[in-house]
């Protein structure tokens, strides 16, 4: 098998090479900047018009074209914004950045000038959906907050798991199975407010991007999905601000150049203001009440010269829930990157980066008897070197390598009263982590391109720890011996190729084919037994007896655009086969186990789709139609008797409507509608106790997710009115009012069972939702 990987490197690097021009060539390069912040463009097609020479602007906005000497009209174009031209006569080597303005909006309607660049139709990126920014400050939120992730979950092969529910559920993988990046640093827990909202405040983001297959060799570690998030590097400019006043949060975001179009920076923050309503309550212990959560974001850049620039961007983020003395969570993530972008020559770019993610969870509870502390968290940090060689003018080459140390902290217990409770630490795991890949973007003809990759991951589970041997059966009372090892000893490694590929065939100027495969490997898991993204659930490594999860998917798709590009259509359909997937046995003990692997088994997943996209992009009404039909399932040995079962987040249809609509310059009204049919459930039928005075009560369940929920819907609406702009005044303003749930659909947040209110011993089903409709009203600004 590795000899087959080794030939698929050397034909890649044979391919690549076999491609070097015979002819003199030179290579324009440079930056696509925003002309009025200094903002780098993501994505910007530049290109020699009339010619089949051209590329598109990378993460930071570089860029690099190989052509033959010449006279040529160099040309830029990027959506929303005006296209830039430029006459230019190549003899050597050149640099030339490129400052592009935005559109102006008439009254009338949204004028594009130029032909827009078809790029769903011309690249060869499949199950990919990029997300605007700005258009999602537009739509309806909940309690007013634009929520990246929430706009996320109306898109085609994304699952939502329940009402106000911010877990992402991709292609029949579970919510651990994505890969969160903000500016390059994982986000292991992603939500606020136990799932409601999610940590990114669209006042700092730049660009967000979802990949559902084609995943790039670059990225591992996740089987499902990568969410790649970036933030705003700062008016380099001038000074500015923008910000908004909610019903339950408020935001400020500061930016400007620290040394004008050399250096600048930006701040933004976030806060629930719940809490300070709280305190003027009568009522003592509602005053002692606390519940909010904030946000900061920060970013500074500078440019050392035309080949050296500097990145230090930083996240912090935390939750806090305290009931007086009684009751406190608190818990959060930090993160933060420091990157170095060089510029060896116009055709070698890297991008080395140190990464450094935490997140930890903390709670308190002080009953009049006792009390107790309850933690557990994850910290890493990561080195990576990446590279782009644009070779010539139809291959571009990226390579790189990676280092990553984790800790994990499965959880610790400790009493707070003197009440004969003993302090239960559990062991701290480790874990190192390391990757090399390869791939190249490769133009074959112009209808036909691929992109292809090969990605090598090394995984270690390593001591200080502990592993406990079992005889037969993974059950406590089959341990018979425990291994010690120490620190930074190997205890367990594992590593794998990950081939990657996708290829796009142009039909004509309209419509496309694309295609990809991608085998993926996974090597921490997420130890939960519910579908929403609880913060108290905990991270572990693979182990000797949890190995890691591996998928293969493919897909395919027809790619269509109509009425000049003005509407993009695509169909994609694809299959994912997935081994080693974790799941639970009945009445699993999770909670400060030091035996977690008894309470695990591990078995095989499948999952199978067809997704339907129709998305306007310009004129006086914008927006997109999504429909998802998917079938998720596991067959696990030890888990409902062998048979085969639902995932939990299975949906079979998913249909998203999206709608804004500009009246004129000052008024735009939008709206959404969501349908999911029901989610699988497990729900008990009964129980039985024994022991003294019945302490153990084991509850009995049919089928593993034999039940289904009702159908989720809802409609959302809401209307920005713009104030009128005074002449010499800097400030911009709008109003945003909002009402999430229009017709008070009853949407379950959560199902449990509880005892009978009227029949003592009985039990009864219980729906938790959020009431509805809930308005909303958000004051935004900038200056």
């Amino acid at each position: 098998m590795k000899k087959n990987y080794l030939l698929f490197l050397g034909l890649l690097l044979l391919i690549a090479q076999s491609a070097f021009p015979q002819e003199q060539k030179y290579t324009i390069s440079g930056r696509v900047k925003d002309a009025s912040n200094g903002e780098d463009l993501i994505g910007a097609i530049v290109n020699l018009s009339g010619t089949p020479y051209g590329a598109s602007s990378n993460e930071y906005g570089f860029y690099s074209i190989t052509v033959p000497p010449g006279k040529y009209i160099l040309e830029a174009n990027y959506l929303g914004y005006q296209k830039f031209e430029k006459e230019i006569t190549v003899t050597a080597n050149v640099t030339i950045n490129i400052e592009m303005s935005e559109q102006v909006l008439e009254a009338q309607e949204v004028v594009i000038t130029g032909e827009r660049p078809d790029k769903n139709i011309q690249n060869t990126k499949i199950g990919v959906q990029e997300v605007d920014v700005k258009q999602i400050k537009k739509l309806p939120a909940l309690f007013g907050e634009v929520d990246v992730i929430k706009n996320i979950q109306m898109l085609p092969g994304v699952q939502v798991a329940g009402e106000g529910n911010t877990g992402l559920f991709v292609r029949g993988g579970s919510t651990d199975q994505n890969l969160i990046l903000l500016d390059e640093a994982p986000v292991y827990n992603a939500s606020h407010l136990l799932g409601i909202f999610s940590v990114f405040n669209s006042e700092a983001l730049k660009s967000a991007e979802l990949y559902k297959g084609g995943i790039p060799a670059q990225h591992g570690g996740r089987l499902s999905s990568l969410l790649d998030i970036r933030t705003r590097d700062g008016n380099s400019k001038k000074f500015s601000g923008s910000g908004g006043i909610g019903t339950i949060s408020s935001r400020l975001t500061l930016e400007g150049p620290i040394v004008k179009d050399k250096s600048s920076f930006i701040i933004s923050g976030r806060r629930t203001y719940g809490d300070l309503f709280l305190k003027l309550s009568s009522d003592k212990d509602v005053r002692q009440t606390r519940l909010f959560f904030y946000d900061l974001n920060a970013k500074v850049n500078y440019t050392i010269n035309d080949k050296n620039r500097i990145y230090l961007a930083g996240y912090f983020g935390r939750d806090v829930f305290g009931l007086g003395k009684f009751f406190n969570l608190n818990y959060g993530n930090a993160t933060g990157t420091l990157r170095w972008n060089h510029v060896y020559n116009s055709k070698l770019f890297s991008n080395t980066t140190l990464i450094y993610s935490t997140f930890d969870y903390a709670q308190e509870l002080e009953f009049s008897s006792f009390g107790f502390e309850y933690g557990t968290g994850l910290k890493e940090a990561t080195i990576k070197q990446d590279y782009n060689y644009f070779l010539n003018s139809k291959n571009e080459i990226g390579f790189g390598i990676s280092g990553t140390h984790r800790t994990y902290a499965p959880g610790i217990f400790s009493p707070t009263s003197a009440t004969g409770l003993v302090e239960v630490a559990l062991d701290k795991f480790r874990s190192l982590d390391f990757a090399a890949y390869i791939s190249n973007k490769q133009k074959i003809s112009n209808r036909f391109s691929v992109e292809y990759g090969l990605r090598y991951s090394l995984f270690s589970n390593v001591g200080k720890g502990d592993v406990f041997v079992y005889n037969g059966e993974r059950l406590e009372e089959n341990i018979i011996d425990t291994i010690s090892y120490g620190s930074l000893e190997n205890i367990k490694t594992y590593g794998g190729f990950e081939p990657r590929a996708s290829a796009r065939y142009l039909l004509n100027e309209r419509s496309s084919i694309k295609a990809s495969y991608n085998h993926m490997i996974q090597y921490i898991h997420l130890m939960a037994n519910s579908t929403s993204p609880l913060p108290f659930n905990v991270w572990l490594p693979s182990t000797p007896h949890l190995q890691p999860q591996t998928s293969d998917q493919v897909s395919i798709g027809y790619f269509r655009n109509f009425l000049e590009n003005k509407i993009e259509t695509s169909v994609e359909t694809y299959y994912k086969n997935m081994n080693n997937i974790p799941d639970f046995i009945d009445n699993a003990e999770l909670l400060l186990n030091e035996h977690f692997e008894t309470e695990v088994r591990t078995g095989r997943g499948w999952s199978y789709g067809l997704e339907l996209f129709v998305k306007k992009n310009t004129g006086k009404t914008t927006g997109w139609i999504s429909y998802t039909w998917s079938k998720t399932e596991r067959k696990i040995p030890e888990i409902n008797d062998g048979k085969v079962y639902y995932a939990g987040y299975d949906r079979r249809h998913n249909f998203n409507l999206v709608v804004s609509h500009d009246f004129n310059e000052k008024v735009n009204l939008s709206g959404n509608w969501v349908y999911g049919s029901g989610r699988p459930i497990t729900l008990p039928i009964g129980k039985y106790e024994f022991g003294d005075y019945g302490n153990y009560v084991p509850v009995i369940y049919p089928e593993r997710n034999y039940y289904r929920m009702q159908a989720y819907h809802r409609m959302d609406i809401a209307v920005t009115i713009k104030n009128k702009k005074k002449e010499n005044r800097n400030w911009d303003s709008n109003w945003n009012f909002s009402i999430y749930n229009l017709y008070a659909r009853k949407n379950p947040f959560t199902i449990l069972t509880r005892d009978s209110q009227g029949l003592p011993k009985k039990k009864e089903v219980v729906k938790i939702y959020f009431p509805a409709p809930i308005p909303s009203i958000t004051y935004n600004f900038n200056f």
